[in-house]
């Protein structure tokens, strides 16, 4: 039998960089400095615990941080992320709907810490709502899906049409189409199409954006813009109009709502300019006025060793 393959992708150490030297400079509280180098000590030692781990198992493998993936992944039988879920939807823009991806959280969140400096700065790190493991139970979850008896599950990806061309990024948790400056008003309207060809009102719109998520989304920035949480595997979207300038009662109940799977949203763009961002603010296309963007769940789907299921 062929030896597995697997490739292990790495949160960069420079996100934490900060010297002794201009510590002092940056930080007026030096516990800060203290608490950010703490972070990249447990950071690294997460990625060595990792490390051995795998070598210790009868697979090939080998790592790269993240910064210096730019081609899509192939030719592997798995992805391991070390970080947090922002190394995971990285991943996930290199990914195709064959390769499944398991999330190691490196620094989860500690409930004392959070409080014990809850009146100087904020604590809270990655949530980790899609590593499906920590340094502690990295191998039990690894063994599990070697042995065939953790299954990955099939989590929806957003697929963006701008001018009938589809983008080549699928976003797992989010998009959101703005205008480049946030104080700028954005100017939009979308209809709900069904597959039927039937359709909702078209919504004419002048906001700060449109946010459209995945079920894997809807408890990060949609939950918090006040939407809801949606079953994990589910196939519809989520779409929400940013801080909308009033409109009536009729047209008010349509700034938030679902786009079923057998469905899409046709929007057309207004503004100058604009950006249709994918999971946050690195990976973005243009859009200017008169440009027509079509929104699904008809992406690929990606697969991901989910924390709920493998422990």
């Amino acid at each position: 039998m062929a030896r597995r393959k697997l490739l292990l992708l790495l949160k960069p150490f420079d996100v934490y960089q900060v010297t002794q030297s201009n510590a002092v400079s940056r930080f007026s509280n030096p516990r800060i400095f203290h608490y950010i180098d703490n972070r990249r000590k447990v950071h690294k030692e997460a990625i060595n615990v990792c490390q051995k781990i795998l070598q210790q198992k009868p697979i090939d493998w080998k790592p790269i941080f993240r910064n210096n993936l730019s081609q899509p992944i192939h030719n592997v039988d798995l992805v391991v992320t070390v970080g947090g879920d922002g190394t995971l939807l990285q991943a996930s823009h290199f990914l195709d709907d064959s390769i499944p991806v398991l999330g190691v959280n490196s620094d989860p969140t500690q409930a004392e810490e959070v409080e014990k400096f809850s009146n100087e700065f904020d604590a809270t790190r990655s949530t980790g709502y899609l590593c499906a493991a920590t340094v502690k139970n990295f191998e039990q979850v690894l063994d599990g899906f070697l042995e065939d008896q953790i299954v990955p599950s099939k989590l929806s990806r957003i697929s963006v049409s701008v001018n009938s061309k589809v983008l080549p990024t699928c976003a797992l948790n989010d998009i959101l189409i703005a205008h480049p400056c946030p104080a700028t008003v954005s100017r939009f309207s979308f209809k709900i199409r069904g597959d039927d060809e039937t359709c909702s009102p078209l919504v004419n719109c002048r906001s700060s954006g449109l946010r459209i998520s995945t079920a894997a989304g809807s408890t990060a920035a949609m939950h918090s813009a006040g939407g809801f949480p949606m079953p994990i595997l589910s196939r519809d979207l989520q779409y929400m109009v940013r801080e909308p300038i009033s409109q009536g009662p009729a047209i008010s109940r349509l700034m938030h709502g679902l786009i079923r799977s057998d469905q899409s949203m046709d929007a057309s763009w207004f503004s100058k300019e604009g950006f249709v961002y994918f999971d946050g603010s690195h990976v973005f296309h243009t859009i200017q006025n008169g440009d027509t963007i079509e929104i699904s769940s008809k992406a690929p789907v990606l697969q991901v060793v989910l924390p709920h299921l493998s422990t």
